[in-house]
């Protein structure tokens, strides 16, 4: 094999080249060899003869030139350097432990970006824990995918926000300040806390010190929910530069060109979205929404309900679909979808934001009030983008809104012990 992976690592032995998270590391071209014949025979011992035989090429060398090497491969991992060790008479052995398949796992799971996959993949990161307490790339796995289950309106906020501090504390505590974790922390200060200028401060912070896209998105979701569109877009064209196919930058754009009620445009951008990547279900709803604010309701009901057998386990895109039905003379099906909903509540999440929608486009303005109220108590990962939202337009008519709003929009006081530090 030509590339390697391991641990958060690639040996590429055609380039002899070594990368730690896509960024290259400075090794020699014989400790490159070295670490490569360990890596041929992972988990196994080689001893000083094979290790001449195939790293040096049969040249001989003195044993305490090998173990300077070893030890200087050890130096590059880094942390992981403990995942190499000697022993007399048998040699050297590098053993990925179990841990590194399972959070290899995780994160192919993880990458479906479903809920189910979400859920694996916590499965994952959860077990790579126990198997190793002292590696925090399943804590940082674990404490992402709470974030994302979370902001995605896939489970309770007012569950998992608690479940991503704990899960982020425990991976400080083992890696310090990443550039990632302090993404995720600003993250979840401007979602589930409502503080906008710490979190503006963190992403910031996290974006000088490492160009990571998810910062991008997430400083675009910021600037976007605080009216500064303008700035979202900036925000955009930067990530492009990081990288051009990531699959939800043109998703984002068809959301912030919507937020701006330039509908046509976004229309433009979430075709383009789809092109790019057609079973990404926030780039299919996005463009629903911009193509039933552009008149053209029937194809908008189709991807709606593409969205919805993209990912079944949303119900909150249901809600959407409904809505669009509701407004646009679909009110008997839009009223049997909500039936369906509020038995799914019985059970799972539904977030009430969407509710709220539903109920209003079926004329229910009472019961959107108290979806609203609802969607307060529960922390609603929607919230945030409410005062941009054109599908709030018209409960943003309704006397009782801004009082809601006005309390929306209060900072969100965690307990002390939950509280992220910043």
């Amino acid at each position: 094999m030509e590339r390697i992976a391991f641990g958060p690592f690639c040996l590429d032995a055609a380039c002899a080249r070594l990368s730690r998270d896509g960024v290259d590391l400075d090794l020699r071209p014989q400790a490159f060899q070295a670490l490569k014949t360990l890596l041929d025979h992972s988990g196994r011992h080689v001893d000083y003869e094979q290790m001449i035989h195939e790293a040096w090429d049969g040249n001989l060398v003195s044993r305490h030139t090998v173990a300077v090497t070893v030890g200087e491969v050890k130096k590059v991992l880094r942390e992981y350097g403990s995942w190499i060790n000697y022993r007399p008479r048998f040699g050297y052995r590098l053993e990925v432990p179990r841990s590194d398949d399972l959070i290899r796992k995780g994160w192919h799971f993880w990458n479906h970006r479903t809920r189910e996959g979400f859920e694996k993949a916590l499965d994952c990161f959860q077990e790579a824990a126990l198997e190793d307490s002292t590696d925090p790339r399943p804590l940082e796995g674990a404490s992402l995918t709470y974030l994302t289950l979370g902001t995605c309106g896939m489970r309770p906020p007012r569950q998992m926000y608690p479940a991503f501090l704990e899960a982020h504390g425990r991976a400080l505590a083992l890696a310090g300040l990443t550039p990632e974790l302090r993404s995720d922390r600003g993250h979840g200060l401007h979602i589930f806390e409502h503080k906008m200028t710490e979190a503006e401060a963190e992403l910031l912070q996290s974006k000088r010190e490492k160009q990571w896209l998810p910062t991008y998105m997430r400083l675009t979701m910021l600037y976007a929910a605080a009216g500064r569109l303008d700035e979202a877009l900036d925000v955009l064209a930067e990530a492009q530069a990081v990288d051009p196919l990531a699959p939800m930058l043109p998703a984002t754009e068809t959301n912030i060109r919507f937020c701006r009620r330039e509908f046509d445009h976004a229309v433009v951008c979430g075709k383009k979205a789809l092109e790019l990547h057609p079973y990404l279900q926030f780039a299919r709803v996005f463009y629903a929404q911009a193509l039933e604010y552009s008149g053209e309701v029937e194809e908008a009901c189709e991807q709606y309900r593409l969205a919805c057998v993209l990912s079944p386990d949303l119900p909150w895109l249901r809600a959407l679909e409904a809505t669009c039905l509701a407004r646009h003379g679909g009110r008997r099906q839009a009223s049997r979808i909500l039936h369906e909903l509020e038995k799914i509540r019985a059970k799972e999440y539904v977030d009430a934001y969407y509710m709220a929608l539903l109920r209003d486009a079926l004329g229910k303005r009472d019961g959107a009030i108290k979806e609203l109220e609802r969607a307060y108590e529960e922390n609603s990962s929607a919230l945030p983008i409410m005062d941009m939202d054109p599908k709030m337009d018209s409960l943003r008519r309704d006397p009782r809104f801004e009082p809601l709003r006005r309390t929306f929009f209060a900072p969100v006081e965690w307990p002390r012990s939950l509280r992220l530090a910043v």
